[in-house]
């Protein structure tokens, strides 16, 4: 299973249920990496998207703790457990966590890739990424290019879990 988020120096992911910044590049990768596959995410990250609406070509799971929330075009599931369950429907290849950071939290003992967007500026934060430089387990195993977007240097940076 993969996990895939834009993250700042401080590992940060977003402010005020928005992303921290919109890099075209970078929702373009998000784009060709996730279509035709499963997102998972919480329902804060499916109210961030235009309109409140699922990912167009994807199959959209959101984890929400209210028994009541529905939302056209996406499974609803209250528990990991049950995310666990519903994903057994599918190739975990093609299964790519989203967010928020609650969700990257929950998920990541789950997946064994995390495609990053490393961002080389520190942001105003409140929500933040699992800082998988510290995690022994999590090793780079790819790196792009520096990567730029108007005075912001990017790099696509892709870990991988060791099996200990």
């Amino acid at each position: 299973m993969n996990l895939i988020a834009a993250v700042d120096k401080n590992w940060a992911i977003g402010k005020n249920n928005e992303l921290l910044v919109s890099i075209p590049n970078d929702m373009k990768m998000f784009r060709q990496m996730t279509t035709g596959k499963v997102v998972v995410m919480g329902r804060k990250t499916l109210e961030s998207f235009p309109n409140g609406l699922p990912l167009k070509n994807r199959v959209n799971i959101v984890l929400t703790k209210n028994q009541n929330y529905q939302v056209k075009g996406a499974i609803i599931v209250h528990s990991v457990e049950e995310v666990l369950e519903e994903l057994k429907k599918y190739d975990s290849e093609d299964v790519y966590v989203i967010g928020g950071e609650q969700i990257y939290r929950q998920m990541l003992p789950y997946c064994d890739t995390a495609h990053m967007t490393k961002i080389d500026h520190a942001y105003e934060a409140d929500a933040y990424f699992p800082n998988l430089d510290e995690k022994e387990e999590w090793k780079i195993t790819a790196t792009s290019d520096e990567q730029t977007y108007f005075d912001l240097e990017y790099y696509f940076v892709k870990y991988e879990k060791q099996v200990q």
